[in-house]
């Protein structure tokens, strides 16, 4: 028996049977990950998605309780639509949990991120969060459940030609930290769950979009960093192709962050994002600098 299955078996106040658990940004990649496990272990999972194709897909898929729901994070009518709709499925049960995993990753140099880029970026990763966070809350405390906010190793350090998505981690650490603080009256956990290189759809449209970014600079600027940026997207796409870390074992991590009887503050998955909370911890800025100074940041984090 493994353990997902023991705690299933378990009737204790962890017990994930009949609990409702929603799940933001579940279209694809760990957010669909996660929802399909929670509903595989007794979860009723709700899976955030802003097209109904892909609702009914992940219905499909699932092989236990699954309903999926039409959220845009960055749409205030959207999330207020969704809670209400949750609400009625929930009734006085509540929510057990809400994962926070809607997100996109901006990968350029900072000099060439345009306006609109950088606002979408902290639109989805950030204000999004707060927004869903907001609406959520009462269903939270119904339910006597707890946050999840899937963050990164990029929320230890900031690393070349990812400002923009280092940015929205960091930001999502310190909402996470206050938000632990401010809400432990109540008795609702806030757990943040670091993930290192995971190969997902994100990987492809960080690429494009990074590559996207770089064209629109003025020629003198693209040629500036062309050839270290396209070096480093090409490295850190390889490694991540080689990391074990899969979209199953942050799926777990979230499972344990949901069930634990007294959750920690912070679950790293993988050795690259153990490796970033480590060295933050221990090099100084001018040694990081070092650390950082090539092209491969996810090989460093894992040397």
């Amino acid at each position: 028996m493994n353990w997902s299955e023991h705690v299933l078996k378990s009737s204790g106040p962890t017990s994930p049977a009949g609990r409702f658990v929603l799940i933001t940004g579940a279209s694809s990649g760990l957010g669909e990950a996660c929802a399909l496990h929670m509903s595989r272990v007794g979860f009723h999972a709700v899976a955030g998605v802003r097209r109904p194709e892909d609702g009914e897909r992940l219905r499909g898929a699932a092989t236990g309780r699954l309903t999926p729901v039409i959220i845009d994070v960055t749409d205030e009518k959207s999330v207020q639509a969704a809670v209400h709709e949750v609400s009625a499925l929930t009734g006085e049960a509540g929510l057990w949990g809400l994962v926070n995993n809607a997100g996109i990753a901006v990968t350029a140099p900072l000099e060439c991120v345009p306006e609109e880029l950088m606002r979408r970026q902290l639109d989805i990763n950030v204000i999004g969060l707060v927004q869903v966070i907001q609406g959520f809350l009462p269903l939270l405390r119904a339910g006597a459940g707890r946050i999840v906010n899937v963050s990164s190793g990029l929320g230890n350090v900031a690393l070349p030609y990812l400002g923009a998505y280092a940015a929205s981690q960091f930001a999502k650490e310190a909402l996470s930290d206050t938000l632990r603080r401010e809400l432990a009256p109540q008795r609702i956990p806030v757990v943040v769950i670091q993930p290192g290189a995971v190969l997902t759809p994100l990987w492809g449209k960080m690429s494009e979009t990074g590559n996207r970014a770089l064209d629109s600079a003025p020629q003198a600027v693209q040629e500036l960093y062309r050839d270290s940026f396209l070096g480093f997207m090409e490295a850190n796409e390889t490694s991540a192709r080689s990391s074990r870390t899969t979209p199953d074992d942050v799926a777990r991590a979230i499972f344990r962050a949901l069930v634990a009887a007294r959750p920690r503050t912070r679950y790293t998955v993988g050795r690259d994002a153990t490796g970033s909370r480590v060295l933050s911890r221990l090099l100084t800025d001018r040694a990081l600098d070092r650390v950082f100074g090539g092209t491969s940041v996810w090989t460093n984090l894992r040397n």
